[in-house]
């Protein structure tokens, strides 16, 4: 069954139960099959069963805001990040306000003694509520307001906790303060000494600070991403007949001639057409160093020309730019959610009642039993349960568990993203993090990828004949060494003959008919069933080039063998660094290859791999992964094309080369630059971006496990801790604060300098 998604905006959400109650509503939907809700970005993903109408984007807008959250159709990135830099100065501003008045609430609650009377009053106590009141209600206006919202549709999240908190610390409060006036009070309440108009106050000043850190701390999270989004450029200049045009990058068609003068920014993907300029690629890939791009090079949006001008001619429209893919792998990959993630959200959906019941459980116990459980406590059997409720309620907001994951993954596949290394979701962070095997294909993965024909030796005919009619026979193929003799068939500037019915033998080669007679090109083992004599040394021959690391490719017509081409590979600069990190981090390397035994033994000597299995077809790779899975997780890093069986086979599946369609559907993580190295820093990247999610996950329950006891006082009687209000919200925003600067420290990851230079 085909199934549809739809995305939406998603405003108000503060803690991991706002995330369980917008997927528990929209989950509930008819033809609704999978909801992912992201905190960090505000975004929620509906997977839907048939095509997306009107009336379901209705329906499901209309249900979000039922439980109190604003939903809307996703504007783009750039303008939600300006609104929500918008949102952050006016939080800034709620801030200051909350602590202006919430620190001469403390200084009249706490550090005043007497004041004098009011009438009837304590003039002390009644400036305390006046000033704690606007805190109360202008500045804590939205959490009471999402609150009521959240509970008249039966769901509890912070805003519940934040509104039933404070409310309680001023109503009881200001009922002390106003009892000389309130005859019909109980004698208790007019005889209590201790008010928590400070408490009140802090509370909402906290959260409100701690809502503000979080929310620039977002910001700072998605960075990267956005970082990327602000390469693209919203104009080109187009070559007509007249001159040059400036027109809307939506508005260019494959194949236009552009002009992009030094020092600005490559608008689409294209090929230089002419001149020649040096590009800085590292907004895309991390490189440090240009590049010098040549007629014929293909130049990617968002690289910039520092020193001609050069004259492109575009390969793809504005949404299918290796840029726009870059975006769209990123953007994915952060609406992702680990299984321990997702069991965080089902606790948080019943988090907020089971708080709220435990935090009566203890006011109650401490109501009727404060006398013999503290005896010697200044404050009366209300006040503390009064205190304990405040404190239970606001401590316990499930903030730092909603942001444990989701901040350290936008973070994280920024950050990737940055360095071109792009991770298609957390289930391939998770698996990167247990590597225990890596497989390496040879051509393109360890060697280069560009193999050149480096002789040609004659048995038969002559040079010609055996260029033209191999390169003939290679048309239909991509592997790079087919790339090899159409070169060498370029260069010699002949026409080709007509080859008919060519049909390709996977590992072996292909064969085909030319004036009703047979011809072939391929390997040794190709040429064996297609001729029967052949030259008694010719083993020995192939043997010899294969152990030099030469791959030799025979060719046939008819019951003649022509000869044969010499192909040679040079290995990346980076590979035997990369081999030697990856055997460092304990992890065992093996190279699969469909090459000969003596040419992979000749690579895997020069890049320090001795575990090598060659002479395998492309679709019996994916055999020998799985036999590898039989002992632990299994990463397969191949070029994305003959590779794709392996790579979707593999527990992580790793491409070299993001231009590759095929690279980017089969594969978990794809790199941009086409470098071993890369692959070493992506599972780099993984473990430390699970490093962080594990730390916030187990600061987020600690900080529970710790607060919650020290807040209902169970720990009172033998200690004496008792957590006033004000610090119960202080700690509670210190905690989600923490999650999100833990999964910071992300920003300054970087994949070595040193192995991206070939050295360990």
């Amino acid at each position: 069954m085909k199934e549809h998604q739809l995305s939406l905006s998603v405003t108000g959400m503060t803690c991991a139960a706002c995330v369980a109650s917008v997927e528990k509503v929209l989950g509930e939907l008819s033809g609704v099959t999978n909801v992912s809700v992201n905190l960090p970005l505000e975004k929620a993903v509906i997977t839907l069963d048939e095509a997306i109408g009107d009336d379901d984007r209705a329906r499901c807008i209309a249900a979000v805001q039922g439980v109190g959250f604003g939903a809307g159709e996703l504007v783009p990135a750039l303008e939600t990040r300006r609104n929500n830099e918008e949102k952050v100065a006016a939080q800034r501003r709620q801030v200051v306000l909350a602590f202006t008045l919430a620190i001469p609430v403390f200084v009249l609650s706490m550090m005043v003694d007497d004041l004098g009377r009011l009438g009837s009053l304590d003039l002390r106590l009644t400036l305390a509520m006046l000033t704690a009141l606007p805190v109360y209600a202008y500045c804590g206006a939205a959490f009471h307001r999402h609150a009521w919202t959240s509970m008249r549709q039966g769901t509890a999240n912070m805003d519940v906790l934040v509104h039933l908190g404070t409310t309680v610390a001023m109503a009881w409060s200001s009922l002390v303060t106003l009892s000389p006036v309130l005859e019909f009070l109980p004698a208790f309440v007019g005889q209590a000494e201790h008010v928590f108009f400070d408490g009140a106050a802090f509370i909402i000043a906290f959260v409100l600070l701690g809502n503000y850190l979080e929310a620039k701390a977002k910001l700072k999270a998605t960075d990267a991403v956005h970082g990327l989004m602000r390469l693209q450029p919203k104009e080109a200049w187009v070559v007509v007949e007249e001159g040059t045009v400036a027109t809307p990058v939506e508005q260019i068609p494959r194949g236009t001639l552009l002009k992009v003068r030094a020092g600005e920014t490559v608008p689409l993907d294209g090929l230089v057409e002419d001149s020649t300029a040096l590009m800085d690629e590292s907004m895309m890939t991390g490189e440090s160093f240009p590049v010098r791009k040549h007629e014929g090079d293909s130049v990617s949006a968002g690289t910039v020309v520092m020193d001609a001008t050069l004259m492109v001619r575009t390969t793809a429209l504005v949404n299918d730019t290796m840029l726009a893919n870059v975006i769209r792998l990123v953007d994915e990959a952060q609406m992702g959610k680990a299984p321990i993630q997702r069991l965080v959200d089902r606790i948080a959906g019943v988090f907020v009642p089971v708080v709220v019941v435990a935090a009566l459980i203890a006011a109650a116990a401490w109501l009727f039993w404060a006398d013999s459980l503290a005896p010697n406590s200044a404050m009366s059997s209300s006040e503390m349960a009064v205190m304990v409720l405040v404190s239970t309620l606001v401590i316990a907001c499930p903030c730092a568990l909603g942001l444990a994951t989701p901040t350290a993954l936008v973070v994280g596949t920024g950050r990737g993203a940055r360095y071109g290394l792009l991770i298609k979701g957390i289930e391939a962070l998770e698996q990167a993090h247990a590597t225990s095997t890596i497989v390496l294909d040879k051509t393109g993965t360890i060697t280069a990828g560009s193999p050149r024909v480096s002789h040609i030796e004659l048995m038969e005919g002559d040079v010609q004949e055996l260029v033209c009619l191999a390169s003939s026979l290679e048309a239909e193929s991509t592997h790079p060494i087919a790339s090899a003799v159409h070169t060498a068939w370029e260069n010699m500037g002949y026409g080709r003959p007509a080859v008919d019915d060519v049909r390709t033998f996977p590992g072996l080669g292909l064969v085909g008919t030319m004036d009703g007679e047979a011809v072939a090109v391929g390997n040794l083992d190709l040429v064996n069933e297609l001729l029967t004599d052949l030259p008694d040394d010719l083993d020995e021959q192939v043997a010899k080039r294969a152990r030099r690391g030469v791959t030799v490719v025979l060719v046939v017509q008819g019951q003649r063998l022509l000869g044969w081409l010499e192909v040679s590979d040079r290995i990346r600069e980076t590979s035997q660094a990369a081999v030697k990190r990856l055997k460092q981090a304990g992890i065992d390397v093996v190279m699969l290859t469909g090459d000969r035994e003596e040419v992979a033994q000749s690579v895997g000597d020069a890049v320090g791999i001795t575990n090598i299995v060659a002479g395998v077809k492309p679709d019996e790779k994916a055999e020998h992964i799985q036999r590898l899975q039989e002992n632990g997780v299994v990463a397969m890093i191949g070029d994305g094309i003959n590779d794709a069986a392996a790579l979707s086979v593999a527990n992580v599946g790793i491409a070299m080369g993001a231009g590759s369609e095929i690279a980017l559907e089969s594969a978990d993580i794809v790199l941009v630059r086409n470098d071993l190295a890369d692959a070493v820093a992506a599972l780099e990247l993984g473990r430390a971006t699970m490093t962080r999610i594990r730390t916030n996950l187990a600061w987020a329950f600690v900080y529970n496990i710790i607060g919650l006891p020290l807040a209902m006082g169970l720990l009172f009687p033998w200690t004496g801790w008792l957590l006033p209000p004000a610090f119960a919200a202080a700690a509670m925003s210190l905690s989600s604060v923490s999650v999100v600067s833990n999964s910071l420290v992300l920003r300054w990851w970087q994949p070595s300098a040193k192995l991206r230079a070939g050295d360990v």
